[in-house]
């Protein structure tokens, strides 16, 4: 679900960057307030899992589409809201930097889709309430699966808004609407069933993990060495090997954008913001398409695919991608709770 900068105006461009930042200004002051130190290298082995896990596209059986793990749920059930939105936006961040996927312009609206929804909707609306005081795995389940559908809904019904207020007259809002929200909700199902997966194996790993965020309390005494150990390899495993057998299938918004429009991708703007912006992406991207060689998947046209498309990764620059990727996030978010904590103990 990562929007193309051809899919907006620069208003509603830096109308979302604007509401993005600020969300990020507020949860770094929360982080600064409440930040438990070792809480930063699991923020850290879970935002390279989240990336990592970003790069599989699934089919989606009798659609001829595919989607992808957004990953906010489980950010925001093992790390609290706030740590969640900051994992999340220097995933986003990272991989429309150095990899091209996702437009700069739509950066903000990729990082308040995936990020917002799921982190301060669906996780305090619906996850908490629903798994309070009856933690048990079919109720992890059930829950998980209600709250990836509702924050995956809102994220789709979000693009959909922010293309009609860019004036996207292509893209009919009722129409478009409607190829979205369904392909979305079978994604959310998968969402939420690797999601409970996720959230299940910790609860018999550490579930003191669980209790500590879910009360907001520091995690003190509890070991984090296994856990952050088995998000480390799975990231490995999924960028290194998983990432071969990703689905070449269109992904939820660009099979919807194919089916109303004809072609997975509106015209870029020729003049403005986003161009601009895209020479800049050019040449910050040295991985474009999680691939060596830029196009190498797009054989066909004989052309580098179009700005913000998510690549049908396969092959040895998959496998790169996925590595150096997770280790870039991992080195960020280290970063990040580094100079939290740094600013945190100057300030009295």
């Amino acid at each position: 679900m990562h929007m193309s900068d051809a899919l907006l105006s620069p208003a509603v461009g830096a109308t979302f960057w604007a509401g993005t930042l600020g969300t990020i200004a507020w949860c770094s002051r929360k982080l600064r307030e409440n930040l438990d130190e070792k809480m930063v290298p699991l923020m850290g082995v879970i935002g390279a899992f989240i990336f990592a896990a970003q790069m599989i596209n699934f089919t989606i059986p009798a659609t001829g589409s595919s989607g992808h793990l957004g990953g906010g749920m489980i950010l925001a059930i093992l790390l609290g809201p706030y740590a969640a939105f900051i994992v999340m936006a220097s995933v986003l961040t990272v991989q429309a930097f150095f990899f091209a996927d996702g437009g700069l312009l739509a950066l903000g609206c990729n990082i308040w889709n995936l990020g917002i929804y799921p982190c301060f909707i669906a996780y305090p609306l619906v996850y908490k309430p629903l798994t309070r005081g009856n933690a048990s795995p079919a109720r992890i389940m059930a829950a998980a699966i209600l709250s990836a559908i509702i924050g995956l809904q809102l994220g789709a019904f979000s693009v959909v808004l922010e293309t009609i207020l860019s004036g996207r007259s292509e893209l009919a809002f009722s129409t478009f609407s409607i190829m979205m929200l369904p392909i979305h909700l079978a994604i959310g199902v998968v969402e939420g069933l690797v999601t409970a997966g996720v959230i299940n194996y910790v609860r018999v790993a550490r579930p003191d993990i669980l209790e500590s965020v879910a009360a907001s309390r520091p995690l003190g005494g509890v070991s984090i060495r296994n856990i952050a150990v088995s998000f480390l390899v799975i990231a490995l495993l999924t960028g290194g090997v998983l990432s071969w057998f990703a689905s070449k299938n269109p992904d939820g918004l660009e099979w919807a954008i194919e089916k109303i429009y004809g072609k997975s991708e509106l015209p870029e703007q020729k003049h403005g913001v986003a161009p601009a912006l895209k020479k800049i992406q050019e040449k910050t991207a040295f991985l474009p398409d999680y691939s060596f060689t830029k196009g190498e998947d797009n054989k066909e046209a004989g052309k580098p695919r179009e700005q913000g498309t998510l690549p049908p990764v396969s092959g040895t620059g998959s496998s790169f991608s996925g590595l150096i990727g997770a280790g870039i996030v991992l080195s960020i978010i280290l970063l990040i709770g580094m100079a939290i904590t740094f600013i945190r103990r100057r300030r009295p």
